[in-house]
């Protein structure tokens, strides 16, 4: 199908008049009417050359704005520009955890029965939520354990608790660069077992992060450390095999923490983390806290996760050991 515009320029080249046609001379005229003959032939000549003039003028102001025109309808059927390509996966996944708490619950059972009566249960709950400038974290655990030894039939049962302890802590970060950070926490902790009635905890320090690095398989890696300084007031009770009051403990010092992640792939992760905090208040005192962690997953949400904490303090509640180890396996589920 021909373009508009050359249909229209080949109806005006229709419209265009045709010239004159001389008029033919008369076989018989004197030179008076000869002479008027070639006068009025010579006016209707310029006559059809003003003419073919004007006429060529508006097939010229015609075929301009036919081409204007064309320009215009082309304009309009021209297709609109093809949207931007969608966001990568991983852009649209770091857009959706901005300002969202990433939150892990896990829980583990031991139970026996028969002979002798154990049960120890213990849950952690931690979440996480990193802004453009600050970074908060909340952190709860609790285990409690009861047993009952074997014992000859018709005895009378005698069950102890062997495990009774909690700790609640909160910390927020307020980043000054990609690496540095200043932080406050704060924390509450119990262990009726180690005589402790209740520790509270306020501290101030600057976080360093080292590396934080992320593979395409689906691994990562991350070191942090912290230097704070770190008080608590402890109040003690004793709560086993007797109750009795114990006198009430200060610490304060230079704390240094350490953690450090590696992910060997996007389902198995290996987390350390480490605290010593040398008590320079009411005498010479050394606190160590040590937690390694192995998860593997099972599905995108639920993991098994093997817990090993050592705990050591070099100045205990009258009677009772420096040092305490437990070994946990638990499942876990991170929303």
């Amino acid at each position: 199908m021909l373009p508009v515009h050359t249909l229209l320029s080949a109806f005006l080249t229709f419209q265009t008049p045709a010239p004159a046609k001389p008029a033919t001379p008369a076989q018989a005229t004197t030179p008076e009417q000869s002479a008027v003959a070639a006068e009025r032939a010579a006016a209707s000549a310029e006559r059809a050359a003003a003419a073919a003039e004007r006429a060529a003028e508006a097939n010229a102001r015609m075929a301009e704005a036919i081409e204007q025109l064309a320009k215009g309808l082309a304009g309009t059927a021209a297709p609109a520009e093809p949207p931007p390509p969608p966001a990568p996966p991983a852009e649209k996944k770091e857009e959706a955890k901005k300002d969202v708490w990433d939150v892990t619950v896990g829980l583990g059972l031991i139970f026996i029965t028969g002979n002798a009566s154990t049960v120890t249960f213990n849950g952690l709950v931690t979440a996480e939520s990193k802004t453009e400038n600050w970074i908060y974290s909340v952190k709860a655990t609790g285990v409690y354990g009861e047993s009952r030894p074997p014992e000859l039939a018709g005895a009378p049962e005698a069950s102890q608790v062997v495990a009774l302890n909690a700790a609640l802590q909160l910390r927020g970060d307020r980043r000054f660069n990609e690496k540095l950070s200043g932080y406050l926490l704060a924390g509450a902790e119990t262990d009726h077992v180690k005589s402790v009635e209740a520790r509270g905890i306020g501290e101030a320090g600057i976080g360093l992060i080292w590396w934080d690095l992320k593979r395409k398989d689906g691994g990562d890696s991350f070191l942090r450390t912290d230097l704070a300084f770190r008080y608590a007031r402890e109040t003690r009770f004793q709560y086993y095999p007797t109750r009795v009051d114990l006198p009430d403990v200060s610490l304060g010092g230079p704390r240094f923490g350490a953690t450090f992640r590696y992910a060997i792939n996007r389902d198995v992760a290996l987390l350390e983390e480490l605290s010593v905090l040398p008590s320079l208040i009411e005498g010479s005192r050394l606190l160590v806290g040590n937690q390694t962690q192995l998860s593997v997953k099972l599905t995108q949400a639920l993991a098994v996760t093997t817990t090993f904490l050592l705990q050591y303090d070099s100045a205990p509640a009258e009677g009772k050991v420096p040092t305490d180890t437990s070994l946990a396996v638990s499942a876990t589920v991170t929303f």
